[in-house]
Protein backbone atom coordinates (compact mmCIF):
# COMPACT_ATOMS: atom_id res chain seq x y z
CA UNK A 1 0.00 0.00 0.00
CA UNK A 2 1.51 3.04 -1.15
CA UNK A 3 0.51 5.49 1.76
CA UNK A 4 1.47 9.44 2.50
CA UNK A 5 1.16 12.44 4.60
CA UNK A 6 0.29 15.81 3.64
CA UNK A 7 1.62 17.82 6.53
CA UNK A 8 0.64 21.31 7.73
CA UNK A 9 -0.92 23.40 10.42
CA UNK A 10 -3.92 24.01 8.18
CA UNK A 11 -4.66 27.12 9.63
CA UNK A 12 -7.07 27.34 7.53
CA UNK A 13 -7.03 25.19 5.32
CA UNK A 14 -6.90 26.82 1.49
CA UNK A 15 -8.44 26.12 -1.53
CA UNK A 16 -4.10 25.70 -2.52
CA UNK A 17 -4.27 23.20 -0.12
CA UNK A 18 -7.65 21.79 -2.08
CA UNK A 19 -6.20 21.82 -5.13
CA UNK A 20 -2.56 19.65 -3.99
CA UNK A 21 -4.76 17.40 -1.94
CA UNK A 22 -7.29 16.05 -4.89
CA UNK A 23 -4.43 15.53 -6.82
CA UNK A 24 -2.53 14.04 -4.75
CA UNK A 25 -4.97 11.32 -3.82
CA UNK A 26 -4.66 10.05 -7.78
CA UNK A 27 -1.15 8.94 -6.24
CA UNK A 28 -1.66 6.83 -3.22
CA UNK A 29 -3.77 4.60 -1.89
CA UNK A 30 -3.99 6.45 1.46
CA UNK A 31 -3.65 10.25 1.65
CA UNK A 32 -3.62 11.00 5.62
CA UNK A 33 -3.57 14.65 6.31
CA UNK A 34 -1.63 15.58 9.42
CA UNK A 35 -2.13 18.10 11.43
CA UNK A 36 1.16 19.07 13.20
CA UNK A 37 0.78 20.49 16.50
CA UNK A 38 3.23 23.06 17.82
CA UNK A 39 3.03 24.39 21.37
CA UNK A 40 4.59 27.48 20.52
CA UNK A 41 2.80 28.74 16.92
CA UNK A 42 0.00 30.67 17.89
CA UNK A 43 -3.12 29.37 15.53
CA UNK A 44 -5.78 31.30 14.70
CA UNK A 45 -8.14 28.64 14.99
CA UNK A 46 -8.32 25.68 17.39
CA UNK A 47 -6.74 22.52 16.00
CA UNK A 48 -10.50 20.67 16.76
CA UNK A 49 -11.97 23.14 14.38
CA UNK A 50 -9.07 22.98 12.10
CA UNK A 51 -9.62 19.34 12.14
CA UNK A 52 -13.44 19.70 11.72
CA UNK A 53 -12.94 22.20 8.44
CA UNK A 54 -10.72 19.09 7.14
CA UNK A 55 -12.93 16.21 7.89
CA UNK A 56 -15.78 18.26 6.27
CA UNK A 57 -14.28 18.91 3.18
CA UNK A 58 -13.06 15.27 2.67
CA UNK A 59 -16.08 13.31 4.22
CA UNK A 60 -16.89 11.69 0.94
CA UNK A 61 -13.17 10.46 0.33
CA UNK A 62 -12.48 7.31 1.73
CA UNK A 63 -8.82 7.40 0.79
CA UNK A 64 -8.24 10.13 3.01
CA UNK A 65 -8.11 10.59 6.57
CA UNK A 66 -7.37 13.50 9.01
CA UNK A 67 -4.89 12.81 12.21
CA UNK A 68 -2.98 15.18 14.37
CA UNK A 69 0.72 14.45 15.44
CA UNK A 70 3.53 16.29 17.34
CA UNK A 71 7.31 15.78 17.02
CA UNK A 72 9.08 14.94 13.66
CA UNK A 73 7.16 14.53 10.72
CA UNK A 74 9.39 11.55 9.75
CA UNK A 75 9.20 9.91 13.11
CA UNK A 76 5.08 10.27 12.56
CA UNK A 77 5.68 8.52 8.86
CA UNK A 78 7.00 5.37 10.64
CA UNK A 79 5.14 5.16 13.34
CA UNK A 80 1.95 4.97 10.96
CA UNK A 81 4.38 3.24 7.91
CA UNK A 82 3.86 6.07 5.30
CA UNK A 83 6.48 5.94 2.78
CA UNK A 84 5.82 9.48 1.71
CA UNK A 85 5.51 13.04 2.40
CA UNK A 86 3.41 14.82 -0.07
CA UNK A 87 4.08 19.07 -0.23
CA UNK A 88 2.83 22.08 -2.53
CA UNK A 89 4.91 24.51 -4.28
CA UNK A 90 3.55 27.42 -5.27
CA UNK A 91 6.77 29.56 -5.95
CA UNK A 92 10.64 29.45 -5.90
CA UNK A 93 10.64 30.54 -2.43
CA UNK A 94 8.50 27.42 -1.26
CA UNK A 95 10.91 25.34 -3.58
CA UNK A 96 14.04 26.52 -1.71
CA UNK A 97 12.23 26.43 2.12
CA UNK A 98 11.01 22.60 0.87
CA UNK A 99 14.11 21.33 -0.67
CA UNK A 100 15.91 21.83 2.47
CA UNK A 101 13.20 19.91 4.23
CA UNK A 102 13.17 17.27 2.27
CA UNK A 103 16.93 16.73 1.93
CA UNK A 104 17.00 16.87 6.15
CA UNK A 105 14.21 13.84 5.95
CA UNK A 106 16.02 12.07 3.95
CA UNK A 107 18.94 11.85 5.69
CA UNK A 108 16.70 11.12 8.65
CA UNK A 109 14.87 8.15 7.16
CA UNK A 110 13.69 6.24 4.25
CA UNK A 111 10.96 8.40 3.66
CA UNK A 112 10.49 10.21 -0.11
CA UNK A 113 9.27 13.44 -0.62
CA UNK A 114 7.09 13.70 -3.61
CA UNK A 115 6.25 18.09 -4.82
CA UNK A 116 3.17 18.92 -6.70
CA UNK A 117 3.07 22.49 -8.06
CA UNK A 118 -0.25 24.51 -7.28
CA UNK A 119 -2.50 25.11 -10.16
CA UNK A 120 -1.89 28.64 -11.43
CA UNK A 121 -5.10 29.64 -10.04
CA UNK A 122 -4.18 28.83 -6.91
CA UNK A 123 -0.45 29.53 -6.34
CA UNK A 124 -0.76 33.22 -4.72
CA UNK A 125 -2.67 31.35 -1.50
CA UNK A 126 -1.03 30.52 1.78
CA UNK A 127 -2.94 30.53 5.44
CA UNK A 128 -1.16 33.76 6.41
CA UNK A 129 -2.89 35.68 3.00
CA UNK A 130 -6.20 34.26 4.32
CA UNK A 131 -5.42 34.70 8.32
CA UNK A 132 -4.66 38.69 7.39
CA UNK A 133 -7.78 38.79 5.24
CA UNK A 134 -9.77 37.41 7.61
CA UNK A 135 -8.24 39.76 10.39
CA UNK A 136 -9.08 42.87 8.78
CA UNK A 137 -12.64 41.52 8.03
CA UNK A 138 -11.93 40.87 4.38
CA UNK A 139 -13.79 38.54 1.92
CA UNK A 140 -12.27 35.26 2.51
CA UNK A 141 -14.55 33.12 0.77
CA UNK A 142 -12.79 32.54 -2.82
CA UNK A 143 -9.60 31.68 -0.65
CA UNK A 144 -11.05 28.64 1.44
CA UNK A 145 -13.77 25.84 1.14
CA UNK A 146 -17.14 25.67 2.00
CA UNK A 147 -16.45 23.83 5.61
CA UNK A 148 -14.38 27.14 6.74
CA UNK A 149 -17.26 29.71 5.00
CA UNK A 150 -19.89 28.18 7.22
Amino acid sequence: MKRAIFPGSFDPITLGHLDIIKRGVTLFDELIIAIGINADKKYMFPLEKRKQFIEETFKNEPKIKVVTYKGLTVNFCKEIDAQFILRGLRNPADFEFEKAIAHTNRKLSEIETVFLLTSSGKSYISSSIVRDVIRNGGDYTGLVPDSVRA
